[in-house]
């Protein structure tokens, strides 16, 4: 604990670095080419420039070839820091990735320009996942300005891709590198948790995310009897997929969220014009199924509604689907990420962590699937994805020295 306490206390001396790291970050705006950006490079080229600066012992490039952006890659990078045991490696793992900002009216201040207000720092991206990924740098920075080695080997890994899928991000770095990661390794993945920290995260809900394309007939407003409205018979879809959460009403209370969830989400525009009926309409729809229930179930409930609605209103409705990704096995409440991690939360803050799950997905369970138990944990207001995104810059500090307290734990 002294080596602790007098590593940590350089922590609450990098305010200055962590507001503008941050502000670096942001400006780059990396939002993937599914959401209409330009990819990671930018933010990707800042942080390189920032891990040089703490002379890392390795630093690995597995980057994943994608047309879609203006530097044909997407980048992952992951930089290694020795530890005094040459053991095993503590992984933490966040992404390069951002959301669009959404309406921009809803925004108190621009998204990609960093503000400070009462402590808290606004912009698109700052908690997710920024906070995190600026935390373990700073974590490694105060070894490095101690010259104090961790007792297990550090592995920062930063990737791509993980707010639409992971292919070009976790998922691609596994198949191109799978050596990189050891069985008795720790995985930290810090992108969700709660406002106290003391939510550890060690499973997740299946994730289905559909599109439904509704195809009627296009015709004038006032001539509803020649026309088949798209709109009208997606709408009534919509209200009837709400019967999903009484046909699948389990609960499970290690999650958060104890049920299924299904909800409709993005609309796309159909006609630009209010006198026309429209022909085809599409509505995207998000569910979050726990793991007990049969995915393949809830498409078959879906699919009938689907015909339902198709014979009632003489319509043709295709489903596809957008992400499906089933849930991974969880990770044991008794493994040594778990334990380490409890451990830092009651040094550092004083509280007792406890395990569950949660409905958003994270790179936690491509990991999970992969046979490597991780962990996912920060101290978060879970305002992603929201407008006027914040991150609590005592949460930030906190973190890292969290993430600090596991890298030195010599027992787990």
């Amino acid at each position: 604990m002294d080596v602790f306490n007098r590593v940590a206390s350089r922590i609450d001396g990098y305010l200055d670095e962590i507001i503008e790291m941050q502000r670096r970050l942001t400006a780059a705006q990396a939002v993937g080419p599914e959401n209409g950006g330009r990819g990671e490079y930018e933010k990707a080229e800042y942080v390189k420039e920032m891990l040089e600066k703490l002379e890392p012992d390795e630093v690995v490039e597995v980057n994943a070839p994608d047309e879609r952006v203006p530097n044909g890659f997407r980048p992952n990078i992951a930089a290694f820091f020795e530890g005094a045991t040459g053991g095993e490696t503590l992984w933490i793992i966040t992404h390069l990735d951002v959301v669009p900002p959404g309406d921009l009216k809803l925004w108190n201040t621009d998204p990609f320009k960093v503000e400070l207000k009462d402590g808290r720092l606004y912009g698109r991206g700052v908690e997710d996942n920024q906070q995190s990924l600026v935390a373990s740098y700073m974590a490694v920075k105060a070894l490095r300005d101690s010259k104090v080695k961790p007792h297990r080997r550090i592995g920062l890994l930063l990737v791509s891709d993980e707010e639409t899928g992971s292919e070009k991000g976790l998922k691609y770095v596994l198949s191109e590198r799978r050596d990189l990661f050891g069985e008795g390794d720790l995985y930290i993945v810090p992108d969700g948790g709660n406002s106290d920290g003391t939510m550890v995260e060690i499973a997740e809900k299946s994730i289905l995310w559909l599109r439904f394309q509704t195809i009627g007939r296009q015709g004038h407003g006032s001539r509803p009897d020649l026309a088949v409205n798209s709109f009208k018979a997606g709408s009534y879809l919509v209200t009837r997929l709400d019967q999903l959460y009484r046909i699948f009403d389990e609960r499970d209370e290690l999650y958060e969220v104890p049920t299924s969830t299904f909800e409709p989400t993005k609309k796309e525009a159909n006609v630009p014009n209010i006198n026309t009926i429209p022909g085809e309409d599409v509505f995207y729809m998000d569910c979050r199924i726990l793991p007990r229930i049969n995915v393949d179930e809830v498409m078959a409930s879906i699919n009938r509604m689907v015909r339902e609605v198709e014979a009632e209103f003489k319509v043709k409705i295709n489903v596809s689907t957008v992400q499906r990704a089933d849930a991974a096995p969880p990770t044991p409440p008794d493994s040594p990420a778990v334990k380490a991690l409890l451990k830092a939360i009651k040094a550092v803050n004083g509280r007792d962590g406890k395990p569950m799950g949660i409905g958003g997905g994270t790179v936690a369970a491509i990991l999970r699937r992969a046979g490597f138990p991780a962990v996912v944990w920060a101290t978060l207001d879970e305002t992603a994805h929201q407008p006027n995104e914040y991150c609590i810059l005592d949460n930030l500090i906190n973190d890292a020295k969290v993430f600090l307290h596991v890298s030195l734990q010599e027992e787990v």
